[in-house]
């Protein structure tokens, strides 16, 4: 690990990550929790919510089976849960109930998760295909062709939906029938979701690059070599964007100057991280392969604590006012306490996670890879 001193601009850094703590991007914090439209919830990828967005003890509502393992995060809008399947459908379920709307076939196994605006669901498969549903009725409005699968998540701004190929590939398709508005062809696949923070797409992929691109047309801004592949999305605060790598590090990059701020590895345990980070409060939370979920002071890349869990943990984690959730490969959910990474609650599903939290309505929703989506809703609610 190799933190740097405090220097006017981390302290700037420091200010904006607080920000995001306080109100993730996107607008008014009694609005963000009411819908979870796509992965890591906002734009910037801070995977963060206020504390009124869930309560403190949770307990089951119901449980929906697909045909396979589910990989994708849910997204829930409109008292909607929608999410794929490796079984090759893609599912609209009651948000109340758990009982299934509607379901679409895809070309392939789907483990991209979805997002929603407009109406619209869009999601990936493993065919290559990017496809828009109608969000009630679940009927295709289109679908446009990559030439692989497709993994990461759309981001959606100004009619755009940015998203990643394994084709080597980021694309920016028109929201309204699936053109393309532009495309930057990268030296390997594209797993994470993009970033979009100030008009700009931040995307790390493996080929050990970040790339900032201009929303609007396309162009590349700048391109600072990492070495290392990323399979995981960036989250951005303060004109930095944090993010693991499958070198065992978390990186702190300042997306204005390329300068790398800090990198954070832990002393004995080297492992790599496919989670993407969350980041609020002045904390950064991500899990790794070694088993921990990490706690990083934003602005240094200091250790704050580590919680060790029984198996690696993929899932993301989502950050819900001072507490913290995420999944685990061991099948449990878990709930700790951001400041001092204390258990608060934990659920046992009893299969595997590699899913991330999707948290709406003040429920939260997780899939498994036994094919299992579960909704947890406050302890003792109606």
């Amino acid at each position: 690990m190799k933190p740097l001193p405090a220097t006017p601009r981390i302290a700037a850094v420091l200010a904006g990550v607080l920000l995001a703590g306080a109100l993730p991007a996107g607008g008014d914090a009694s609005l963000q929790h009411d819908a979870w439209r796509l992965f890591r919830n906002d734009a910037a990828l801070n995977g963060a919510l206020p504390a009124g967005a869930l309560a403190a003890s949770l307990e089951p509502a119901w449980m929906f089976e697909a045909g396979d393992s589910i990989e994708s995060t849910a997204a829930i809008v409109d008292g909607r849960v929608y999410f794929g399947s490796l079984d090759t459908f893609f599912y609209a379920v009651d948000l109340q109930s758990g009982r299934e709307l509607w379901k679409f076939q895809a070309a392939a196994e789907v483990k991209s998760s979805p997002s929603v605006f407009d109406g619209v669901v869009y999601f990936g498969d493993e065919a290559g295909e990017f496809h828009a549903l109608d969000a009630v009725t679940g009927e295709r409005k289109w679908v446009f062709s990559t030439g692989a699968g497709i993994i990461s998540a759309a981001n959606y701004a100004d009619g755009k939906l940015i998203f990643g190929s394994y084709d080597n590939s980021i694309y920016a398709l028109n929201a309204a029938d699936g053109s393309v508005a532009w495309r930057i062809q990268t030296e390997g696949y594209v797993n994470g979701t993009p970033a979009i923070v100030d008009g700009k797409v931040v995307s790390v992929g493996c080929d050990g690059f970040c790339r900032v691109v201009d929303l609007a047309g396309g162009e590349l801004i700048s391109e600072v070599q990492i070495y290392s592949y990323v399979g995981g999305s960036p989250a951005i605060a303060g004109g930095v964007a944090y993010f693991g790598t499958y070198e065992n590090q978390v990186l702190a990059l300042d997306l204005e100057t390329g300068e790398l701020l800090w990198e954070y590895e832990h002393p004995q345990r080297k492992f790599p991280f496919y989670s993407s980070a969350a980041i609020a409060g002045g904390r950064l939370l991500i899990g790794g392969r070694d088993r921990m979920m990490h706690a990083i002071d934003a602005a240094t890349g200091e250790p704050l604590w580590t919680y060790r869990a029984q198996a690696r943990i993929d899932s993301s984690p989502v950050i819900v006012g001072d507490r913290v959730v995420f999944g685990a490969s061991t099948g449990e959910v878990t709930m700790l306490h951001l400041a001092s990474g204390e258990v608060r609650w934990k659920f046992e599903t009893g299969s595997s996670i590699v899913a991330s939290p999707a948290i709406a309505q003040g429920r939260l929703v997780i899939g498994t890879e036994d094919g299992q989506l579960f909704c947890f809703k406050a302890a003792g609610a109606a």
